[in-house]
């Protein structure tokens, strides 16, 4: 109905002439008038919208950055866009899109504004084409029309609200400011919306005071917030480091609250060999290595140290008693610490590590980042084990010790094991006949040592058990890491698929050391192993120990065979499953290789003859006999569609089984056998949605 017909049938119906409508009863002719006057109405609305855009797309065609036609079809394309918004329910979508053709339409119209610059003379650039007009700005008030539409359409969307304020700020708008205020009013619980009001009055306005109260009013609302009370001790410790430098910029001081360890490792290494120096003009030192005070900056005290250190005691104190259990927010306090240069930093130090043993005392993370931290500094930026300090990892070593007294745990061993092996891991991949550094053989024996310990504390995981062999096979101990591998496997991990699957590639590796043809009772006792577990665990839990055992023993016929009767066992016990791996389907695609199709059908016959055969099964042997009949063999399509209809038995409401039977019939049946399967279909599934899968006959 064109926009004429639209009219006239309002102005018919607003006349009240119901009867030139005979077809209409009361009730809907009194909803299409309600419907016809909200279309009138948000026309109106589109259309009001597009008026006020004239000056600027005049604006655009007076200099010559859009010709007639592109602002048609501008024009065009924002018609299209506000429509959208004015739907009864516009997506999220909707509006998104609209911003990222007005951001392109804006980029190209800036780039077009600096081409036609460039071609023009000089003097008529400046005097003209330069100036700024109405095209300037409306582009980036448009943008920011849509956000505020949006942002109180969807005033839930967190990440929309970012958008928004981040495109304030990279314009540089005046409304970020309300934005910031509106966000904050209906997101007070995010601290991000806290830290971004605060980092722009920090960093755009230079306003401190009013950082400050927005970070404050964030850790009232937000107590238990470990980033709001992080970025609140760094924005405070920033401000004091920007007045100080201030000051060194004046010549009033010298140095900032950044700490450098650089000149912190030359003052040690000038006290250690301060001997060698001798005094110049008189200069004596004291006899602790100082310098006498004897000017008046040396008996001065840095007031920026002593309050940066106030500052940070009181942060600390507030965010220990909102958040009493947060390991990470002690640590990363501590790490503030460190990196700063502070008044009287070293008791803030120990105070810190004191409060952390005395709250932390049971946790092994503390352990364990205690024990790293005293290896700080001591490898090198290479990793090399050989630039290990021994005194340090000997310190190291004792935390964990101590640990192990404090909380004798499985997570204790776990991340001291860790800790051991990435100390001599560099040093995996020497051979054995290599000779190691001292050091490193002790480490190594000592880690060895902790396995022990653990096993006998009973705190030994199917985790550590498996470095535990990992490490003989590293050091190219074959035969100890079978022993060991055996043991483990017969004690109270003797479930563990992860410790089974270890020990039979240690096995195989063993029988193979000498022959790549082992010997019969080595091939009996490799099976014994296998048997031993694939018939206590799940096929779906030991889908690695079976493709193993299946290629090692795809040449030995008489255990193959054996291994196919204990899978039928295993999946007659716990089913084929619908997803994830298929054991059959395994042993089907071997059968292909080694025997041909017709022993892969009988044997597919065997497995879906269980009760409970899996999807996976039926796909699979569907999609091999499918494979067959597209290059000519005349019974697979037969052979397929008795496999459809024996899964469609048991899986009926499987769309996508549906599907495939309607694909299949359609490429290699005809048109009749494809829409009885689409008529069957429709009818059996009896849900219109789902039959949108499928194409309509």
């Amino acid at each position: 109905m064109g926009p004429g017909l639209e009219i006239s049938y309002w102005l018919t119906l607003r006349s009240g002439r119901c009867h030139s409508f005979p077809s209409l009863t009361s009730y809907q002719f009194t909803e299409s008038t309600h419907f016809l006057a909200k279309s009138l109405a948000m026309a109106d609305v589109v259309q009001y919208r597009l008026e006020r855009m004239v000056d600027e797309l005049d604006d655009l065609e007076r200099r010559g950055l859009f010709t007639r036609h592109e602002i048609s079809e501008i024009v065009k394309q924002r018609r299209k866009f506000e429509y959208r918004l004015k739907r009864p329910s516009p997506l999220k979508q909707d509006y998104l899109a609209y911003i990222e053709y007005e951001s392109q339409l804006d980029a190209l119209r800036r780039l077009r504004k600096k081409s036609i610059g460039r071609d023009e003379g000089r003097e008529r650039r400046v005097s003209k084409k330069m100036k700024k007009s109405v095209s300037d700005f409306s582009g980036v008030a448009r943008i920011l029309e849509i956000y505020r539409l949006a942002v109180m359409r969807f005033k839930g969307d967190i990440e929309l609200w970012f958008k928004y304020m981040e495109f304030c700020r990279q314009r540089k708008n005046g409304r970020m400011k309300k934005v910031l205020a509106q966000v904050i009013r209906f997101h007070p619980k995010v601290p991000g919306v806290w830290i971004y009001a605060a980092a722009w009055e920090f960093d755009h306005n230079l306003n401190v005071t009013a950082a400050r109260a927005l970070m404050q009013n964030g850790l009232r609302v937000c107590p238990t917030s470990e980033e709001l009370w992080v970025e609140y001790l760094r924005m405070e410790l920033t401000y004091l480091n920007k007045l100080k430098a201030r000051k060194v910029a004046l010549g009033e001081d010298k140095g900032t609250l950044v700490r450098d360890h650089r000149d912190a490792d030359e003052k040690r290494w000038i006290n250690e060999n301060k001997g060698l120096f001798m005094p110049l003009d008189g200069e004596v030192e004291n006899t602790d290595g100082s310098q006498p005070e004897n000017m008046e900056s040396q008996k001065s005290v840095d007031l920026f140290r002593e309050q940066g250190l106030r500052v940070l005691q009181t942060i600390y104190s507030g965010a220990v008693e909102a958040l009493p259990s947060s390991f990470n927010l002690r640590q990363r306090f501590f790490e503030i610490v460190e990196a700063t240069n502070l008044a009287q930093s070293d008791d803030m130090h120990d105070k810190i590590l004191s409060d952390m043993q005395r709250d932390f005392l049971v946790d092994p993370k503390y352990w364990d980042w205690l024990a790293r931290l005293k290896m700080t500094d001591s490898v090198s930026k290479d990793g090399t084990s050989e630039d290990i300090v021994p005194s340090q990892m000997q310190k190291a070593i004792q935390v964990y010790e101590e640990a192990l007294k404090n909380v004798p745990s499985s997570m204790i061993f776990d991340l001291y094991t860790k800790f051991l092996m990435d100390m001599i891991a560099p040093k995996k991949e020497e051979t054995r006949d290599s000779e190691l550094p001292s050091h490193v053989e002790h480490y190594i024996s000592h880690l060895l040592t902790v396995y022990e310990k653990a096993e006998a504390m009973g705190c030994l995981t199917e985790d550590i058990a498996h470095r535990y062999v990992t490490l003989y096979l590293q050091l190219g101990k074959l035969d100890e890491a079978r022993k060991l591998a055996a043991k483990l496997c017969s004690g109270k991990l003797s479930d563990s698929v992860q410790l089974w699957l270890l020990r039979i590639s240690v096995e195989i590796r063993c029988v193979t050391r000498n022959s790549f043809s082992p010997s019969k009772a080595d091939i009996l006792s490799i099976f014994e192993l296998l048997k031993c577990i694939l018939t206590k665990v799940s096929a779906l839990e030991s889908e690695s120990l079976w493709l193993m055992a299946l290629k090692f023993f795809m040449n030995q016929k008489h255990y193959f065979d054996k291994l196919v009767e204990i899978a039928l066992i295993s999946v007659a016990k716990d089913g084929g499953g619908e997803s994830g791996f298929s054991l059959p389907s395994a042993i089907i695609n071997l059968v292909i290789q080694k025997d041909g199709i017709q022993q892969a059908r009988e044997m597919y016959k065997r497995f879906l003859a269980l009760p409970r055969p899996g999807l996976v099964l039926y796909q699979n042997c569907i999609e091999l006999e499918n494979n067959l009949a597209s290059v000519g063999d005349k019974d697979s399509l037969v052979n397929a569609r008795k496999l459809f209809e024996s899964a469609l038995a048991t899986y009926d409401q499987n769309t996508s089984l549906w599907r495939d039977y309607y694909s299949t019939e359609t490429k290699l049946g005809t048109s009749e056998t494809a829409t009885a399967v689409y008529w069957r279909a429709r009818k059996t599934l009896k849900d219109s949605t789902a039959l949108t899968a499928l194409p309509d006959s």
